[in-house]
């Protein structure tokens, strides 16, 4: 498990997209930060630092405010038009003994045992809701697909998760399958075959028309 660092949050004073900009300008993303009856505060914190965390998909960060310490929990990231760019985050304080509901990256381990028939792996499902404790949160939920043969499919329900944790996405949910690539193709083909047979059967139709009115 990757070590989390210690986010530090700088007041803001500012708001709106002038602001915003300024803030990118200086290598900072505006933060707002609410929850448990306190008053909502504006703040900034460091774009490499955030980035960092979200790239190790820490939920459950550590940060620096007003020289107090104390944990939040990212609740929503905001990226640019492109998803490239992170524009704003929100944070939320939190009771680390209270159960919060989180998406969790779903990690596809193994080859399938269908790769030796041509099967191929899809990944259908690229996350998970789960319910835990807020300082449980997974930062990644594993699934083993080396069992799977052609044909098979793996459901949310089917997904092992940690202790502790409960599935909120729908159980019946696709998360993976093994499908063999040369079925799509012949059928990709025969429905190739019969859209060039329409403009062959259209002619014959205006030529018959032809011939009727000479």
């Amino acid at each position: 498990m990757v070590e989390t660092i210690v986010l530090k949050l700088e007041k803001r004073e500012g708001r709106g997209t002038a602001a915003s900009r300024r803030l990118r300008k200086q290598g900072l993303i505006p933060v707002i930060v609410y929850g448990h009856g306190a008053d909502p505060v504006s703040a900034a914190v460091s774009l490499h630092d955030i980035t960092l965390e979200l790239q190790h998909h820490h939920k459950l960060v550590d940060v620096e405010l007003d020289g107090k310490s104390e944990k939040l929990l990212i609740k929503d990231v905001q990226y640019d038009h492109l998803y490239d760019k992170i524009i704003h985050v929100d944070m939320t304080r939190v009771n680390l003994n209270e159960r919060v509901t989180v998406t969790v990256p779903v990690v596809l381990r193994g080859t399938p045992a269908g790769a030796a028939e041509d099967g191929v792996l899809d990944q259908l499902l690229a996350d998970v809701e789960l319910e835990c404790l807020v300082t449980a949160i997974p930062e990644e939920v594993r699934v083993k697909v080396s069992d799977m043969q052609v044909g098979d499919t793996i459901l949310a329900k089917d997904i092992k998760l940690p202790q502790g944790s409960v599935l909120v996405t729908d159980p019946e949910t696709a998360v993976a399958t093994v499908r063999v690539i040369a079925e799509e193709l012949e059928a990709e083909a025969e429905v190739a075959e019969e859209g060039a047979a329409e403009p062959e059967v259209i002619a014959r139709e205006k030529e018959s028309e032809e011939g009727e009115e000479s």
